[in-house]
């Protein structure tokens, strides 16, 4: 089975150097309850198909398909929320690659860095762009933001 070990921090953008290149995507997600999400993914190189199964600490099942972009835009059009929109860059810091996330849409303004690992309890440098952890807090969720976008936090 595939498991995904993520942790999940805010960041202060201003203190990141960005790389050249960015990945944009947009996502939607066609199935949201505690028990499993189905989500749609769009880049400029390929659509995915992921499912994720209910978390136990920082882990959870998932598992991804690449699927023809196609059929990923019309899957879009199933969406029970809007879609996610964002722009990812890939930042290596002492041999980790962090995939950090800064939103646009309706959640622009909001800045996240994800760190996928091996195993729950591997340590790992902080690079000092990071200002808080939010691993496991829902709000940030991306199918979180979905139905509730950053631009209507209070």
């Amino acid at each position: 089975m595939a498991i995904e070990i993520e942790r999940k921090f805010l960041i202060n953008e201003k203190l990141l150097q960005k790389p050249v290149k960015k990945i944009s995507m947009v996502q939607a997600y066609l199935q949201t309850d505690p028990d499993r999400t189905i989500r749609v993914r769009i880049t400029h190189e390929a659509a995915y198909l992921t499912i994720k199964g209910r978390g136990n600490g920082i882990s959870r099942p998932e598992f991804e398909y690449e699927i023809p972009v196609d059929d990923a835009e019309e899957l879009l059009k199933l969406a029970v929320y809007p879609p996610v929109e964002k722009d990812r860059f890939h930042i290596v810091v002492n041999n980790r690659t962090w995939e950090v996330d800064f939103f646009k849409g309706a959640n622009k303004g909001l800045f996240l860095a994800e760190l996928e690992l091996d195993a729950e309890d591997e340590s790992f440098e902080m690079p000092i762009w990071i200002t808080k952890e939010v691993t496991g807090q829902e709000k940030y969720h991306n199918s979180y933001l979905a139905k509730h976008p950053f631009s209507t936090w209070k």
